[in-house]
């Protein structure tokens, strides 16, 4: 399990997990039939496994801490949307890319959250090895949990490279999950609304 020790903001590496990884890159290089001590190669395990737990590192962070440094008490009770979220994550079941945006929205409950909390939680989430249906209700249950509010909404549409570039391989495929709670949920009304401004028909 990957903790805060393997990651700081200030890019320093834990070196026994970066070895680690290395050995592993290393090895991964010589099966696929490639020399690891060609120039092109030789710094290429190390570059690799800092890649990777810079790509993880959500699960040394802590999305609840995260949203708890800034909640604010406030009577405001309509419908507050972040939309146009970058992601970025990882297929769990290939090891390779998924990208897209998240489009994030909730209607207070009398709390409210800094709005930059919002795209940090996404990116603890997403910088784990996912998939997409769970990453969606990561992020409407951590919102949920620290703000209690009267509803979330959370829609990502993404590419996975494990389509694009293997498998089925189609270039234009974009995949859409939503996860919704409260009057999002209930009220087509407000689920319209949010939909109209998102961008989407739906």
């Amino acid at each position: 399990m990957h903790n805060n020790r393997l990651f700081s903001h200030e890019l320093r590496y834990d070196s026994d997990a970066v070895e680690g990884l290395s050995q592993s890159v290393e090895s991964t290089l010589k099966v696929i039939g490639e020399d690891p001590t060609r120039e092109g190669l030789l710094k290429t395990p190390e570059r690799v496994a800092k890649a990777m737990l810079f790509l993880t590192q959500g699960y040394g962070q802590d999305a609840a801490e995260i949203l708890r440094s800034a909640v604010f008490e406030e009577s405001y009770d309509e419908m507050i949307l972040v939309k146009d979220i970058e992601l970025y994550s990882m297929c769990e079941h290939h090891m390779v890319p998924f990208f897209g945006k998240a489009h994030v929205a909730y209607i207070p409950n009398g709390r409210i959250v800094g709005l930059s909390k919002i795209p940090r939680v996404v990116d603890v989430f997403a910088r784990r090895l996912q998939v997409q249906e769970r990453l969606t209700l990561q992020i409407r249950d951590a919102i949920i949990d620290a703000l209690q509010p009267q509803g979330v909404a959370v829609v990502i549409e993404a590419t996975h490279l494990c389509m694009v570039m293997r498998g089925v391989q189609k270039q234009n495929s974009v995949t859409t999950t939503s996860s919704m709670s409260g009057p999002f949920l209930e009220n087509v009304h407000t689920r319209s609304e949010f939909f109209r401004l998102i961008g989407n028909s739906n």
